[in-house]
């Protein structure tokens, strides 16, 4: 089904008219799948979905730093399972096999980006939602399975209990050198929540055709109200490169929610030890017009649970369309 789905968001992207002019407003998804790699694995992070809006303010005459700023509005949903999504084995559930927890967590948030002129931008976000059942992971991941012939999940009585989430979070980047067809930009972030605390710095360093950072698919800003600056290029069309160092302070999908006990001789709730230091490798492909942009990554990650019998990765698509 997502397959179809993208390949009907890539047949509008081709047929698009490319020679409108810039839009203040986005609309769209990223879809996230470790099955997108090809390699038959269903496994950690396994499944995420997401729509975005974003409308771009107007700067105003006394902001005279700021080259654009961005609003943005999302809902998501992320599934996580163990090192299969069926435990079952034998006649009976393998708790053993349960080497990350089971745990959907589902959320709506706000963005504020706010991008200056020195191609530097800081990118402010608030999220509320949950993790446990009530994020519906279970039931989304047994539908896909159950209609698209695949195998029917088990194990997720052992799921993350419910828990409400608020989480706070903040991004900056800032141009180092640039060439003609290259550039190195530094890229951090910060978290702080119930459900997801930590912080990663790392390069980002783009190859090809790509436009200043404050109206770019790299920073989140290809809807823009006034231009100041006359764009590098008309289109974008760039391949990048982004190691992160991160530093995970909690994860409600890995340790269970922040204020709860664990302590229920009732519950079936299986929770695990987080591993503080992470590494990750993304590479990708961006696609920008002014109408659609386009947005493929291969994400890599080093083991984040201290019981993971493996590092894994996923794939990553995001398609937005342009508009007034």
């Amino acid at each position: 089904m997502r397959i179809k789905l993208l390949a009907l968001l890539l047949g509008f992207f081709c047929a698009a008219n490319v020679f409108a002019q810039s839009h203040s407003n986005e609309i769209g998804l990223q879809t996230d799948n470790d099955s997108y790699l090809l390699q038959g694995s269903d496994r950690y992070y396994t499944d995420g979905i997401f729509i975005y809006f974003r409308h771009a303010l107007k700067v105003k005459d006394n902001e005279t730093n700021l080259a654009n700023k961005v609003l943005g509005f999302e809902f998501g949903q992320k599934i996580f399972n163990p090192q299969s999504g069926s435990i079952f084995y034998k006649g009976a559930d393998q708790e053993y096999l349960v080497d990350r927890p089971f745990a959907g967590y589902l959320y709506a948030g706000a963005t504020l980006n706010l991008l200056y002129k020195d191609e530097s931008n800081l990118k402010l976000g608030a999220q509320i939602g949950v993790v446990g059942p009530a994020a519906l992971g279970k039931e989304v991941q047994d539908y896909v399975h159950d209609n698209f012939g695949f195998y029917h999940p088990s194990g997720w009585e052992y799921q993350i209990k419910n828990e409400a989430e608020l989480n706070l979070s903040a991004e900056y980047n800032k141009l180092l050198t640039r060439g003609s067809w290259i550039d190195l930009t530094f890229s951090g972030y910060a978290n702080l929540g119930n459900g997801f605390s930590g912080l990663g710095v790392g390069p980002l360093v783009r190859v090809g055709s790509f436009n200043q950072l404050f109206n770019s698919v790299s920073t989140q800003s290809s809807a823009i109200k006034n231009q100041t600056a006359t764009p590098l290029h008309e289109h974008e069309l760039f391949f990048y490169y982004k190691p992160m160092f991160n530093y995970v302070a909690y994860d409600a999908t890995i340790q269970g929610g922040l204020f709860d006990k664990h302590d229920d001789p009732n519950s079936l709730e299986i929770t695990r030890n987080k591993e503080p230091f992470i590494f990750s490798n993304q590479l990708g492909v961006a696609i920008s017009t002014s109408r659609f942009v386009i947005d493929a990554a291969a994400i890599f990650h080093t083991k984040d649970v201290k019981e993971m019998v493996q590092s894994h990765q996923w794939g990553s698509v995001t398609a937005l369309y342009r508009f007034k």
